[in-house]
Order: structure tokens, then C-alpha cells, then sequence
């Protein structure tokens, strides 16, 4: 990246790192049960709402606690449960007119992040009903307060139920892209442990290996805080005890409950802290080839790092430290390399790839360009990069092309 770029990104996230403080950010409030809902619903007068799913989890039976909570309290429901992986403006749209069509005066994003981020797209949508998701691309483009919003993850991993962004891919082009704004927030988290019990152990692996990506990416960038610098270190030290427990068992509540809450602090520290090139290279795979989100953070993420080099070695110290793989007498350098070593034993010791199938190589170039306009200027990264020198990490994750 040449020297004004560089000093256009800096000064950029500069500003926006001084106006953290008078920025409103929030927290959403935090529920422990499933059956809490009704309440706080009957508190803001709703009496009928759009729950935001897949049909896997539709299908399930895991809906069902919900819609009986709702049952028994007099609140109606409406389930739109035609979310993808990787939720595209057409679900949005979709799920936008069942909303309206129906009369729903709420919303539930009940599921991993592609349901909230499809729930928080829909409750844009309705706030600005003549401006297209794509219109909304970028930071600060919804402006108005959507319809209220509980979000109740299913996976521990994407902090979505605490975040301002929403990621969506334009079904036109197979891109993927953030829309961040503080609407799109969410008024309630319901961190319930027993909502994760099915998660299947590949799953339960990628999106905690999200989650650690969003703490790691958070804390080595320019735009910290001591509270997101907090809420980073103690969502890996969570990461690091309970992960492992939670993948191969799948009810142990107490791992499973850890994980929810380290989700959750790693999600409201990269909200004001942001994230860095391992996201925006992913983000650029989930649109092109449907990669899942937490699988290709978890391959990305030990190149990424290791790109950075010495750029992060104390802040990468104070990660190991908190993951219990360094003290304090560690030198910088031998930590972060053993940061790094951990990370690729845990993907390892959990059936994590190494390499991620279906890039072509023809596509690189298109893709590192997506990623670069993603992240430049707005993710205060240790180390800038252009769209030809993110091109590397593709080729570094790409399985060998026969």
C-alpha cells in the first residue's frame, strides 16, 4: 500500500477511534432463559412478532419452547424460516414482506448469525423502506431505530446478538458485505445454554474458532479500549478452557454456557473495536463459494497473524498470557509464535482443515479486492495491506489445484 493511502487510513480510523466515547454504543440486556421473552415483549406492548430461523431449526423442534412461551402469553408469532448460510438480500426482502403483510410489530433472529444478521437487515428494511440493503453497505447508512429486536444464538460464536453490523450477500454477485449502524443492535440477548445443546460438534468448533477470531482480530487493532481490551482477553481465556470441553460433549451446559458468554464479549468488543483482514478475506469466500463464516476465520486466522509479524507481538503476548500458554517472563516474540502454534492445535485437536476447498485461482484477484474495500480504511489493522498484497492469503489457505 503506498504511503498517502496509508496515511488516508490512519487519519480515518483515527477519528473514528477519538469519537468512541460519544459514539451510542450500547449493550442489549441479557436473558438466561428462552422462556424470559414473553415478558419483556408484553413490557413494549408487542403482542406479535417475526421469528427470524432456519428450516433446520424449524423443522427440529428446537423453535418449540419459543413458540410455546409465546403461546401461553398470548403472543403471536410468525416464522420465517427461509434463511441461508450466508443470507442474501432475497431472504431479506422476503422475510421484510412477511413482516409487513403479517402485521408484526417485532422481531426474534432465532439462530446462528445468519438468522439475527437476517433478522437485523429485515428490521432495517422496515425502518427504511425506500433504501435497499445494498444502499445501506458501509457504516452509519440506517440511521433510523428499527422494530424492537431479540436475538436468542444458537451457536456460540458470531456475538451477532450484541453487534451493530449485519452481513449479507448480494445474490447478484455472489459478494458478501457489512452494514454497521447502532439500530442495528440488539434491545435483548437471551444467552441460553440449553439452545446450543444440539449443535453438532463440526459447528460447535468453527463458530467457537469464530468467536476467538473476533476477540484476537479486536484486540491487536488501533482502536481499543480498556473495556473492549477487557472483554477481549476474558472471551479468550473463556475460549481456551471451555471450547474443547463443549466439542466433545456436547452437554456439558457449563462449557456450553462459557461459550455463549465468551461469544458475547468478544462480539461487543470488535463492535467498537472492529476487526481486521482475516474477517474481510472470509467474508469475500462466504460470498464467492459459500464457505461457512467460523470455518474459514478458523483456517485464515494462523496466516493472517503470522503475516503481521512483529507488528503484534506484544499484544499477541497478552493473549497467550490470557489463554494460559505464556507468563509474564514469555519474550514477545516466542509468545505470539505460540499463540499461533495454539491455534493451529486447536483447530487440529477439533478436525479443523488446514486448506479450504473450491478457490480458483482465477478468482483471487476479484476477491482481494473485496476484501480490501471492506476492510480499508475502516478496520484499524496492526498492518495496512492493498488488495494485491491480501491476495497471499488465499493462495495460503487454498487447497493445492490439480
Amino acid at each position: 500500500m503506498n504511503i498517502i493511502t496509508k496515511a488516508a487510513c490512519r487519519t480515518f480510523q483515527t477519528v473514528l477511534r477519538l469519537a468512541i466515547p460519544i459514539l451510542p454504543y450500547r449493550s442489549p440486556k441479557v436473558l438466561s432463559q428462552v422462556r424470559d421473552i414473553p415478558g419483556v415483549l408484553k413490557e413494549k406492548g408487542i403482542s406479535h412478532v417475526l421469528v427470524v430461523t432456519d428450516g433446520f431449526l424449524h423443522i427440529s423442534g428446537m423453535l418449540e419452547p419459543l413458540k410455546k412461551a409465546l403461546a401461553e402469553n398470548g403472543i403471536r408469532c410468525t416464522v420465517y424460516d427461509e434463511t441461508v448460510p450466508n443470507p442474501t438480500v432475497w431472504n431479506v426482502e422476503i422475510a421484510r414482506e412477511r413482516y409487513i403483510s403479517e402485521g408484526c410489530q417485532g422481531l426474534i433472529g432465532f439462530g446462528g448469525g445468519s438468522a439475527i444478521d437476517c433478522a437485523k437487515a429485515v428490521g432495517a428494511r422496515v425502518a427504511r423502506p425506500r433504501t435497499t440493503i445494498p444502499q445501506m453497505r458501509g457504516i452509519l447508512k440506517v440511521v433510523k431505530r428499527i422494530p424492537f429486536l431479540i436475538a436468542v444464538p444458537t451457536t456460540a460464536g458470531t456475538g451477532s446478538e450484541t453487534t451493530l453490523a449485519t452481513v449479507i450477500t448480494d445474490d447478484k454477485n455472489d459478494h458478501k458485505f457489512p452494514v454497521n449502524d447502532f439500530p442495528l443492535i440488539p434491545r435483548v440477548a437471551v444467552l441460553d445454554p440449553e439452545m446450543t445443546r444440539s449443535l453438532p460438534p463440526h459447528l460447535t468448533a468453527t463458530t467457537g474458532m469464530d468467536a476467538l477470531t473476533h476477540a484476537i482480530e479486536a484486540y491487536i487493532g488501533g482502536s481499543t479500549t480498556r473495556d473492549t481490551r477487557e472483554d477481549a482477553l476474558t472471551a479468550a481465556k473463556l475460549i481456551s478452557v471451555n471450547l474443547e470441553k463443549a466439542y466433545r460433549d456436547g452437554n456439558d451446559m457449563e462449557a456450553r454456557g462459557n461459550m455463549l458468554r465468551a461469544a458475547f464479549l468478544a462480539g461487543r468488543a470488535f463492535s467498537k473495536s472492529y476487526v481486521g483482514y482475516c474477517h474481510a478475506v472470509a467474508h469475500s469466500l462466504g460470498g464467492k463459494y459459500h464457505i461457512p463464516h467460523g470455518l474459514a476465520n478458523a483456517v485464515l486466522l494462523p496466516y493472517v497473524l503470522e503475516a503481521y509479524g512483529p507488528a503484534i507481538y506484544r499484544k499477541a503476548k497478552d493473549i497467550a498470557i490470557a489463554m494460559g500458554i505464556a507468563d509474564a517472563s514469555t519474550p514477545e516474540k516466542t509468545a505470539a509464535e505460540d499463540l499461533i502454534a495454539q491455534i493451529r492445535a486447536m483447530n487440529r485437536a477439533m478436525g479443523i482443515p488446514t486448506k479450504l476447498s473450491g478457490i480458483r485461482t482465477e478468482d483471487i484477484p476479484q476477491l482481494s479486492a473485496f476484501a480490501a474495500r471492506e476492510a480499508n480504511p475502516l478496520y484499524p489493522v496492526p498492518v495496512l495491506m492493498d488488495a494485491g498484497e491480501l491476495r497471499r492469503f488465499y493462495y495460503d489457505v487454498m487447497e493445492e489445484q490439480v
